[in-house]
């Protein structure tokens, strides 16, 4: 799975990507992932199999399913303030149908 997770600077979301990170190592899952700016998303699509945007930037959903040619989905508030890596990867796995 190659995921993209996004956030005003890309700096929030990292916490939980280390927290994912360790999740499917844990599970024996392959992962790819990396977090950015939200406003950096549509240069890296085709690299990733779908995008997870944090909930201070949900304003940002509709306009990024318009533009973006990989399925995205926001993250739900409480999964992201806890760090809920399995319930994250649920959702990634969700949208892609993987």
């Amino acid at each position: 799975m190659r995921v993209l997770l996004a956030c005003g600077a890309g700096l929030s979301t990292s916490i939980l990507m280390k927290k994912m990170e360790k999740y499917c190592e844990g599970i024996g899952e392959e992962l790819k992932i990396d977090a950015v700016p939200v406003n950096n998303v549509e240069g890296y699509q085709n690299d990733y199999d779908c995008v997870l945007i944090g909930p201070q930037v949900s304003y940002r959903l509709d306009e990024l399913k318009e533009i973006l040619t990989i399925p995205v989905a926001g993250i739900p508030s409480l999964d992201y303030a806890i760090g809920n890596a399995e319930n994250v990867m649920k959702l990634a796995h969700k949208i892609t149908g993987k």
